[in-house]
């Protein structure tokens, strides 16, 4: 029973979650009720008895999340992305396209000749998925992490407009900075 109870917190939580992200009017709010709602998934799976992939989910969902808040907050003129604002273009063609697709998935899923299991299920499934997940992938995801890696530095250095070579020159072990614009002003 409490299980039972457990479960519908989360798959009720999620499903309300995630459909407020399509109703707060800002970046912020979807972006929190977004991981909100990811985590309670990561939950059901917790409860599913997969681990392995339960852990995964709820770490890569918060850390995306993280990244995303802060990208929000660093190059978004509203500030935090915490002001109104519509994140709604072209309605009605997006619902058109939006259902033609969900009949599109449909059909594939109900109409794909699906193969037959081989085999017997492994005695541990989640040491199988993460020796599957990782295993021959190691390199592919160890090298998809160096260049994402490398583009969060290349953004923010590209972002930043003053650095410190610019206040202090090819010196910047002095103790002041020679800067030509004083502090707070606007170039």
């Amino acid at each position: 029973m409490p299980d039972d109870a457990v479960f519908w917190v989360l798959a009720v939580t999620a499903l309300a979650s995630g459909a407020m992200v399509f109703r707060f009017d800002s970046m912020a709010r979807a972006t929190y009720a977004l991981l909100l709602s990811l985590l309670c998934v990561g939950g059901l799976v917790l409860r599913l008895g997969l681990d392995y992939l339960g852990v995964v989910v709820i770490l890569m969902m918060t850390i995306e999340m993280s990244i995303m808040a802060l990208f929000m907050v660093m190059f978004m003129m509203n500030p935090a992305g915490l002001l109104p604002m519509s994140m709604l273009h072209n309605k009605r063609g997006a619902a058109a396209v939006s259902a033609a697709v969900f009949v599109l998935l449909a059909a594939g899923i109900l109409l794909a000749p699906w193969p037959g299991r081989r085999g017997k299920p492994d005695d541990d499934p989640t040491m199988a998925l993460g020796e599957s997940l990782m295993g021959p992938h190691m390199l592919t995801m160890m090298t998809l992490g160096l260049a994402l890696f490398a583009t969060i530095v290349a953004t923010v250095v590209l972002a930043t407009g003053r650095g410190r070579y610019d206040r202090f020159g090819d010196d910047l072990r002095a103790r002041r900075p020679a800067d030509p614009v004083r502090p707070g002003a606007r170039r």
